[in-house]
């Protein structure tokens, strides 16, 4: 729908224009209605009009001023003048404006000004297909320059400039002056999974934010995109006296990222690296930004830090281990959160004091949860049927230490709570039965055996273990039986005969037909990989 303004000093007007004519089907609607031209003009400055009809001679402001400032905002207006008025004047001055019609109140029809609305629509709609045309000429224009300045900051990173014309033509391209030297910083997005954008129109929307706020705050100032989220921006490395050349690159950031933060809801951070010039100064400071992981990896959102040298540390993690995994295991078991909470709030706080490598923490907090995973299946704290399978790739994917910390919370809370409400029907002799299975897995366990050890008749908690399971005690020792042999399939190199053999079954040939029939999938098949 098109917005119509109407204004005339004459109520009876405004009012046959408003209810006799049928807007809507005309694809219309009127927006706002005024009985003087200085109205009218406040009214536009918060809701623009597509189209404005709007007597000549009012109190205030008459229409042919009315219309010459509406115009100076929106040069697209389309405009009706109505008058008593036949004086050549008044029709001159409406020719000067481009105004589209000239109507005389004492002669003109509804139907002719309905003829000339539609005439609008075809006019407006002309020039919103040519503006939605020209938008997206000028948005494949714009993701062009980005992709070509992506290719020049990779053939910045791999060397690829071998002579020095080749080179000098693309400095030219970009704007990067011989004669100045610059302050290389990286700006590093911080991926938020949950925000659903394409990643092209992210990477998009970023370069945007950008490059608005350096045309703003330091219009010299050079962006390109580079791979795995990162933009390499190119601060003038002197500014004159008026300017500090590093403050402004640091507040300039800060800004980039709080507009990031704030549009996108996205985090990000940022590393400055020392002055530099040349082909070889340019290929050193990214090459040495982009290996500085370690850095990134324990910066908060919204920082901008000078580079550091990282420092490679191992050993004195892993001499904790122990240590965090006997404390991990008891505060999980008493289900408290807020011990957790500060479980790993004092861990998190250790490791960032002392700056491990990224890959080391990865690697120490997996194995840590790797080993009290296989600890509670002993204890049937998850009942065997916890999903922990895409949980280490979930760890390694984390490229922040704030969004590693967060998400073991988010972990923990998880786990206490599947196990909570997994207990709130199961009676202390089903749990029972849990931890004797998980304790004996390896070999073979009987009703009457399980039976005996809980000191009931077997019918009767054979009934009792169906009614609160919803499997039979038989059924419940297969599917373990099967879940540890895919676990032994997985992780040794154990025969099938061998896993068989351990499991407590006699013959491998029911082994294997048990296994196709719990698995889908015979044991030979399901190690190679060929599951379904």
């Amino acid at each position: 729908m098109y917005k119509v303004m109407l204004v005339d000093d004459d109520f009876p007007v405004l009012e046959l224009l408003t209810k006799t004519i049928d807007w809507k089907s005309l694809g219309f609607e009127v927006i706002s209605t005024h009985e003087n031209g200085v109205s009218a003009l406040e009214s536009a400055e918060i809701e623009m009009p597509d189209v404005l009809i709007s007597d000549i001679g009012m109190p205030k402001m008459d229409g042919i001023e009315l219309t010459r400032k509406l115009k100076s905002m929106n040069e697209n207006l389309q405009v009706a003048l109505l008058s008593c008025h036949t004086d050549f004047n008044y029709a001159r001055e409406a020719v000067k404006l481009q105004v589209s019609d000239y109507l005389v109140k004492d002669t003109f029809e509804l139907e002719e000004l309905c003829e000339l609305l539609q005439k609008f629509k075809v006019q407006l709609d002309t020039m919103q297909n040519n503006k939605q045309k020209e938008q997206k000429l000028q948005l494949i224009l714009s993701k062009n320059k980005e992709k070509e300045k992506a290719i020049f900051i990779k053939r910045l990173i791999n060397a690829a400039y071998k002579n020095e014309a080749e080179w000098e033509k693309d400095r030219k391209k970009y704007g990067l002056k011989e004669e100045e030297g610059y302050i290389i910083t990286m700006l590093s997005i911080h991926p938020n999974h949950s925000e659903a954008f394409p990643e092209e129109t992210l990477h998009f929307a970023i370069s945007n934010i950008v490059a608005e706020f350096l045309e703003r705050l330091n219009p010299l100032a050079v962006h390109f995109p580079a791979p795995d989220n990162k933009i390499f921006i190119f601060f003038p490395g002197d500014l004159g006296y008026q300017m500090n050349a590093l403050s402004n690159a640091k507040e300039t950031l800060k800004m980039i990222q709080f507009s990031i933060e704030k549009v996108l809801n996205i985090n990000s951070s940022s590393i400055i690296g020392e002055k530099t010039e040349g082909l070889l100064g340019y290929q050193t400071r990214i090459k040495g930004l982009l290996n500085n992981q370690q850095q990134l990896f324990y910066m908060l959102p919204r920082t901008v830090e000078s580079i550091k040298e990282s420092v490679k540390k191992t050993e004195e993690l892993f001499a904790k281990y122990d240590e965090a995994a006997t404390e991990m295991r008891m505060i999980v078991l008493n289900k408290n959160m807020e011990q957790i909470s500060e479980f790993i709030n004092k861990w998190t706080i250790y490791i960032t004091e002392n700056q491990f490598s990224p890959d080391v923490v990865k690697d120490w907090f997996w194995k840590l949860l790797l080993d009290l995973n296989v600890k509670l299946q002993a204890l049937q704290y998850f009942s065997g049927e916890y999903s922990f399978e895409s949980k280490h790739q979930e760890i390694f994917l984390m490229e922040h230490m704030y969004q590693l910390k967060d998400w073991l919370k988010q972990y923990f809370k998880k786990m206490i709570h599947y196990h909570e409400t997994n207990d709130q029907t199961k009676r202390k002799e089903i749990i029972e039965a849990f931890k004797y299975v998980a304790m004996n897995l390896e070999r073979k366990i009987t009703l009457d055996e399980i039976s005996s050890y809980l000191f009931l008749n077997s019918s009767y908690f054979s009934r009792l273990f169906k009614k609160e399971v919803g499997e039979t005690f038989v059924e419940y020792v297969t599917r373990m039986k099967i879940n540890r042999a895919k676990e032994l399939l997985e992780q040794t190199d154990e025969s099938v005969g061998k896993i068989c053999e351990r499991l407590g079954y006699d013959n491998q040939s029911y082994f294997i037909k048990l296994f196709k029939t719990y698995a889908g999938t015979t044991p030979i098949e399901y190690r190679s990989g060929k599951v379904g």
